[in-house]
């Protein structure tokens, strides 16, 4: 004999609702749901996964990793808004890479040619830098959550090309 999910109490086995508190039975979804050939929303694949706008944010969360996680798998790999956001962030810390790399060039020059003392100066310059990079993906974490898709320059156009085109 089964039993009310809501408040266990006991009802018969092909009851719709149950008898002590009225909420749907979950038996007689499943037994509506097999007798007419699909599965209920209820226990659909679909639905354990997470929403796209969450999914867009949390592309930004590891760089390029994650972007790369979120279009390599289903069914986040063919949501427009999630595969935007995911090359997006590709092109993001791409950016932020090379960006890094040729501050640590120049940088790196200016100590070798013996202007070392200017070390306090350029070690703020990049430690501002970095938190500039930082509050940028949090905002394009918060954008890509509240279901904005929202382009930055140059970067931006080619991830829309991009995620159209894959």
């Amino acid at each position: 004999m089964p039993f009310c999910a809501k408040c266990g109490a006991s009802q018969s086995d092909g009851a719709a609702f149950c008898p002590s508190c009225g909420a749907k039975s979950i038996n007689a979804e499943t037994s509506t749901a097999s007798a007419e050939g699909r599965t209920s929303a209820a226990f659909s694949p679909a639905s354990t996964g997470i929403a796209s706008n969450v999914a867009g944010a949390l592309a930004y969360l590891g760089g390029f990793i994650t972007g790369i996680i979120f279009l390599s798998v289903g069914p986040y790999n063919k949501d427009p808004f999630v595969r935007f956001h995911a090359w997006q962030s590709i092109f993001l810390s791409v950016f932020y890479i090379i960006c890094f790399a040729v501050l640590d060039v120049v940088f790196g020059a200016f100590t070798s040619v013996g202007l070392g003392f200017l070390w306090s100066l350029i070690a703020l310059s990049l430690s501002l830098l970095r938190l500039v990079f930082l509050l940028l993906w949090l905002f394009m974490m918060f954008k890509a959550y509240n279901n904005e898709r929202f382009s930055l320059p140059v970067i931006g156009p080619l991830a829309a090309q991009k995620a159209a085109n894959s």
